[in-house]
């Protein structure tokens, strides 16, 4: 609001933009004759330094965010608490997944992550994480076929050693990247997600003959919730959907080594 508006609003001039000055010795001049002139400069410091005063109060009380104590904790109670599902840096999850439809996808997204990492390729490495995410009534037929899937035959072929190992000079990649999920059915006590994912696949190293490479598959994942976390009772996966390749220029073995050692994967997707 202008300082002209703030006068007009109060009524402390007229239409013409002028006031009366009232003198020490009166209300006339020398000659005895009422005087009309300009606005009282010191009238006008008053408004002026008033004016400046409300600004200032205005702003104090716009930091303090505003509103009484009441409105406040409203504001506390509408805004969303952190959940496990909170992304950080340092392992996001304690208390297991939501017992909802966000949770349920969180929990597919994460597990996805795990199963296509390059811990799968370690048989040791490999236990461990199916231990951590299978629901208990599937343990052992996930846990046979995730062996039978990376056999050794695989490993070789790929040029792993049977402990799922790199050779020297080469690194080996395994990272699956969720695009995003989707819930096809639920329940409180079970449901399916999709989990739309891109991935990295390879060695490096200028003697590799499986050079890092990416694709895009769909992992389908159903949960039972086993009383405090969803946990996986099956999972399927398929190729795509796949968007049109970039032109991007494909990087040399030496900076896709490079990129890989120095940019560290996620434990955690969502």
């Amino acid at each position: 609001m202008s300082l002209g508006d703030d006068h007009q609003s109060s009524g402390g001039y007229g239409g013409t933009g002028q006031t009366r000055t009232r003198l020490p010795d009166g209300d006339a001049d020398g000659y005895g004759t009422p005087r009309r002139g300009g606005r009282s400069s010191s009238r006008s410091l008053v408004t002026v330094v008033g004016v400046v005063v409300l600004l200032i109060a205005a702003i104090a009380f716009a930091n303090r965010g505003g509103g009484d104590s009441a409105s406040s904790d409203d504001a506390a109670a509408d805004k969303p608490k952190t959940s496990a599902t909170a992304p950080t840096g340092t392992r996001p999850v304690q208390s297991g997944f939501a017992r909802d439809e966000q949770g349920a996808q969180s929990a597919a997204a994460n597990y996805a992550v795990a199963l296509g990492s390059d811990g799968m390729f370690s048989p040791s490495r490999r236990h461990e994480i199916v231990q951590a995410i299978a629901d208990p009534g599937s343990v052992d037929r996930l846990q046979s076929g995730f062996d039978a899937d990376y056999s050794a035959a695989l490993l070789n072929r790929i040029g792993l050693t049977e402990d799922g190992k790199a050779p020297l000079g080469a690194t080996f990649v395994n990272r699956t990247l969720p695009a995003g999920t989707k819930v096809t059915s639920f329940n409180d006590s079970a449901a399916t997600v999709e989990v739309w994912c891109n991935g990295l696949f390879g060695l490096t190293g200028e003697k590799t003959t499986n050079p890092v490479a990416n694709n895009w598959f769909t992992v389908t994942m159903k949960l039972n919730w086993n009383g405090s976390d969803w946990k996986v009772v099956e999972t399927s996966q398929k190729t795509g959907p796949t968007p049109v390749p970039g032109d991007s220029p494909v990087s040399g073995s030496e900076e896709m080594s490079k990129a890989v050692q120095e940019f560290g994967g996620f434990t955690y997707a969502r």
